[in-house]
């Protein structure tokens, strides 16, 4: 009986191993039942890997004059002078004339400075309007005329003129074009967008929920939006 004790004893062990893989599998087959119904991460545009890991679901909107009115808040991290963020704009703003108050959009700076040279100084521009209450209307431009200031070598003549059509105080427009206020603002946007693992542009979050690279178009965006609205109107 001694003989065959040490066969016995790997026999019961192997089995115990055997079983315990099999409870593993099955656990892991049920975690993906609802995988349709998720939002996963993926690579951000211009080629820049995503992160192996979901980045962390967003805190709360930073900005202190931002109040949250609707039911899905969709966070674009952009960069004015990224052609593929000019391409999503008209998207976003199709967007808000189809969902009105269901959806709200804020808009985070993530100016890619390396591969954007007039990227910071239009953020500046948006912020500067934003200072006489005319963001969206300077944001509206800068993406619409995208092509007309962004291979400038000092676009600030064409921003100047945007705010005279806005009516801006132009003094205090070119004023805050260098305001270190504005860049703490930028900044924050900035590391905001780290901290959540952006790396490239546009990123768009719906609801704290990373909005693949592949949906990050009108379909896809109104395929989010849906299922949110669809979860929320259930609770």
């Amino acid at each position: 009986m001694k003989k065959y004790l040490p066969f016995a004893i790997i026999f019961i062990v192997l089995a115990a191993v055997i079983g315990l893989s099999v409870v593993l599998l099955k656990n892991r087959g049920g975690a993906t039942t609802n995988s349709s119904a998720t939002f996963a991460p993926t690579a951000p545009t211009g080629g820049t890997p995503a992160p192996n890991q979901p980045p962390k679901a967003t805190d709360g909107l930073t900005r202190p004059n931002v109040k949250v009115s609707s039911p899905v808040v969709i966070e674009e991290f952009g960069d004015y002078q990224c052609p593929p963020c000019g391409q999503l704009y008209p998207e976003l703003k199709q967007i808000e004339a189809e969902y009105g108050n269901q959806v709200q959009i804020v808009f985070h700076h993530f100016p890619l400075i390396k591969m954007h040279k007039n990227a910071l100084i239009a953020a500046h521009a948006a912020e500067a309007a934003r200072n006489q209450n005319k963001f969206w209307e300077m944001h509206d431009r800068l993406y619409r005329n995208q092509k007309e200031w962004s291979e400038l070598a000092d676009p600030k003549a064409v921003f100047d003129s945007y705010a005279r059509q806005l009516n801006l105080n132009l003094d205090r427009f070119d004023s805050d074009l260098q305001s270190n206020l504005i860049d703490q603002k930028i900044s924050a946007d900035i590391q905001r967008g780290n901290s959540h693992g952006v790396t490239g542009t546009p990123t768009v979050f719906l609801d704290s929920n990373l909005l693949p690279y592949e949906m990050t178009n009108l379909d896809g965006l109104r395929r989010g939006i849906n299922i949110l609205l669809t979860r929320k109107s259930g609770s």
